[in-house]
């Protein structure tokens, strides 16, 4: 299985590129493709691999190629082997973010931007070789069945999960609405459990927000969406209208999402610095600064990370610590700081939803914060480290909240 993350259900996407033109690479951290046969024949004629100079030697392949076309002794379908060959190329990168997307795949990255997928609610990954749940998403059907965020998913329908790719594993979860699917779940020491599930649409906002006790604004963000920045600021006006005198920012199970939306966000919490530093080896490093005009600049802020937080969340928690405008508490984060932009192959220089056939989503920079810290390598480590117990889960407390509650109290005084 390769390593990657991808949402089998829900769509946490990037904004349109119509939107803003000074940020052309897209994050995506957990909508990941892959194709479905990474099959490396090669047509005579595929120019993908067949460029001049320093182009790749396709003389093996087209050896191969040769001996399919002579031999093999069934029907050949050229297209297919022409999206073999694209596969294949792209996943011999070696990166897990760094994918070639088939017509299917494609739509339902499509529908993913729409919103249209139904499944059970769950962002699933790959961690030490196993398909994890990386975070549940509240309110549906994989939380109330009580899955978490570290789950590892052991078989699904009966199916070793071991013997499938994230996209195969996310094909199989997903589903009609109304209809079961079966998993085999596992939880650190404990017994596998089998959990069965019925399917649902999966739509969820990504923002919410209520007042606490002692004056303090609790604003959850549950990924960078298109319209995510917009809902922070109108939830800060409604929360400091409501006489808050302090942020608790929730990003706790939260895989990500727009790059804009991450530097706007930060831009209603902080009125200049650095956000994030976007390097890369074929072009020159790049500075996404916070803009004025924030809504909630001077409030005291306390972000809550845990393992699901990830891309976006990396940098909009790494901007506000490393800038000084906020304590972090939870535990580490994901660490996925890196940068990708999708390419329509039909023609069309960047993604979007008229975009149809197949499209190539590469990894163009990674993402470092204020301070220089790695995403990838590093991830986002808390000021205030508390893990959540199996208690805590069963009882339904939240000390990491509590925590950020008494930190908050504390500012304000």
């Amino acid at each position: 299985m390769r390593s990657t993350t991808k949402n089998a259900d829900a769509a946490i996407l990037p904004t349109p590129p119509a939107k803003k033109t000074k940020t052309k690479a897209i994050l995506l951290s957990i909508v990941s493709f892959f194709a479905g046969a990474l099959v490396f024949a090669l047509l005579t004629n595929f120019s993908l691999l067949k460029s001049p100079g320093k182009g790749v030697n396709t003389d093996l392949l087209n050896r191969v190629e040769s001996i399919i076309s002579q031999k093999y002794d069934g029907d050949i379908d050229l297209q297919k082997q022409a999206e073999g060959a694209a596969a294949g190329a792209v996943a011999a990168l070696g990166d897990p973010y760094t994918t070639y997307l088939d017509e299917k795949a494609n739509k339902e990255l499509s529908n993913d931007l729409k919103g249209e997928l139904s499944g059970i609610g769950i962002e699933v990954g790959e961690k030490n070789g196993k398909l994890t749940i990386i975070a549940p998403i509240d309110g549906t059907p994989a939380d109330k069945a009580g899955l978490r965020a570290g789950d590892y998913i052991a078989a699904i329908d009966g199916v070793d999960s071991s013997s499938l790719t994230i996209d195969e594993a996310v094909n199989k979860i997903r589903g009609e609405k109304g209809t079961d699917v079966k998993l085999l779940i596992v939880r650190g020491g404990e017994q596998p459990k089998e959990v069965v599930i019925k399917r649902d649409i999966i739509n969820v906002p990504s923002v919410t927000y209520e007042m606490k006790d002692g004056n303090i604004g609790f604003i959850r963000i549950r990924r960078f969406g298109e319209d995510t920045a917009q809902l922070v600021k109108s939830a800060g006006q409604s929360l400091k209208s409501q006489g808050a005198r302090a942020i608790i920012l929730d990003l706790r199970d939260n895989p990500g999402g727009y790059l804009d939306s991450a530097v706007d966000i930060a831009s209603e919490f902080m009125s200049k610095g650095l956000v994030v530093e976007e390097r890369s080896r074929k072009s020159k490093t790049k500075e996404h600064n916070a803009l004025p005009g924030g809504t909630m600049t001077d409030l005291p802020v306390i972000v809550l990370i845990n393992g699901g937080s990830a891309s976006a969340s990396e940098i909009l928690a790494g901007a506000l610590s490393d800038n000084g405008r906020a304590v972090l508490v939870g535990e580490k984060s994901y660490g996925k700081g890196s940068v990708q932009e999708i390419v329509c192959l039909n023609g069309t220089s960047l993604f979007s939803s008229s975009c149809s056939g197949p499209t190539l989503k590469v990894t163009v920079a990674h993402w470092y914060t204020p301070n220089g810290v790695n995403i990838s390598k590093e991830g986002i480590k808390p000021q205030f480290e508390l893990k959540l117990t199996n208690d805590d889960y069963n009882s339904g407390s939240d000390p990491q909240l509590q925590k950020a509650l008494e930190l908050a109290k504390d500012k304000i005084k």
